[in-house]
């Protein structure tokens, strides 16, 4: 008995060290395959980087307004007798646009015309009479006084009724009407709004650490969002307070709008070019990439193979951005050729092969792009920003 006892021992103990030896090799194995593999090249698009002449600018929002522009109010209360414009009319200066029944005015006007003619009459024969000797001098000043009261009663109802028709203070473009004919009005009812659309202007703010950078006179481009209106305006002033609460500068410019497909309270995208500059090194954004311990660029060396390359993280630090562009003050010098897109599969020192059949910088300017390769990672729109 005990002989079969010590026979199973060993047959446990022998499987049981099979089956230990057994796990050891099989993960030795695995290892070494694995040791023995080497990961294909990331496929990379690339640039080589050269001096530029970089043209620096300042890039805000702004809000197109006319240069002439007002809300036709009724000066005074009564019935709507007729409207004499429809929604956008090209009105000029004088235009009547609309008429309030002016009945009690015209009867109190024409009243006042007999009183002045009596008042007269009044004046000339006591003037008569005092020639003659037979009439007082203070009769005669009496009469005058009261031709003087008569005529200034009768200015006082001639405005009245001026008041009763509207006119059109200055040349441009009205709005849709806000009355109707047989509507009673109210004194300060708004009526219409009347805008000159050839002359604009635009109002938008930029950081006061900018201010330096603005002069009257200087040259701006506005674009809006949609529509393709592209202009170049001037600007004629600058707010000489800076806002307390935004820390930043309000500017007025002024933009030709000929063709009129500006219109007020637009949204616009402006631009003051400042001074070129030769010799600055720019990227593109996507290039570039932000982590809590700074700004680095991936910089393509030389690798073992032919048409290979090792990438090298770079720390770099940025400045201005202009477009898809950004300038690299430090870190990067001419020649270098960096890793625009596919960076976010790379490592320091991994190997990389390059494609450049996608153009990033077509995707950047909003021209047509081509299809990016899978490894590729997708271009982000930079966002508008001071420069």
């Amino acid at each position: 008995m005990y002989k079969r006892l010590i026979i199973a021992i060993v047959l446990l103990g022998i499987v049981g060290g099979g089956i230990v030896w057994f796990k050891y090799f099989r993960d030795d194995m695995i290892a070494q395959f694995l040791g023995g593999m080497v990961p294909p090249p990331t496929p990379v698009t690339t640039e080589t980087l050269e001096s530029v002449t970089w043209q620096p600018g300042i890039e805000a929002v702004g809000t197109a307004l006319s240069a002439r522009g007002v809300d036709l109010a009724i000066e005074s209360s009564g019935m709507v007798e007729d409207v004499l414009f429809a929604g956008n009319d090209e009105i000029k200066e004088g235009q009547r646009l609309v008429q309030i029944n002016s009945a009690s005015e015209l009867a109190a006007l024409e009243a006042a015309k007999a009183a002045l003619n009596v008042a007269v009459a009044d004046a000339n024969r006591a003037k008569t009479l005092a020639g003659r000797g037979v009439g007082a001098a203070n009769t005669v000043e009496s009469a005058e006084a009261q031709v003087e009261s008569v005529r200034a009663q009768l200015a006082q109802l001639q405005t009245q009724l001026d008041q009763k028709l509207l006119t059109a203070p200055f040349d441009g473009v009205i709005g849709i009407p806000r009355v109707e004919v047989g509507q009673y009005v109210s004194a300060g009812m708004i009526f219409a709004t009347l805008q000159d659309l050839s002359n604009m202007r635009v109002d938008f703010s930029v950081p006061e650490q900018q201010i330096g950078d603005l002069t009257l006179g200087g040259t701006i481009t506005v674009a809006t969002e949609v529509g393709g209106f592209s202009a170049t305006g001037t600007i004629i002033a600058v707010e000489p307070r800076v806002d307390a609460n935004s820390r930043m500068v309000l500017v007025r410019a002024e933009v030709q709008n000929p063709s009129g497909q500006l219109y007020p309270g637009q949204f616009l995208r402006v631009r003051i070019d400042l001074p070129q500059e030769d010799g600055v090194i720019a990227v593109p954004q996507t290039a570039v990439s932000s982590t809590l311990y700074g700004d680095t660029i991936y910089v393509l060396r030389a690798g073992e193979a032919a048409e290979e390359y090792t990438a090298e993280q770079v720390f770099v630090t940025i400045g201005r951005r202009s477009g898809g562009r950004i300038e690299v003050v430090d870190g990067l010098q001419a020649g270098d050729q960096i890793v625009t897109s596919g960076q976010n599969r790379l490592t320091p020192g991994a190997r990389v092969k390059i494609d450049n059949s996608v153009k990033i910088d077509a995707v950047s300017t909003n021209e047509p792009a081509t299809e990016a390769p899978e490894t590729e990672a997708p271009a982000e729109a930079a966002p508008a920003a001071q420069e």
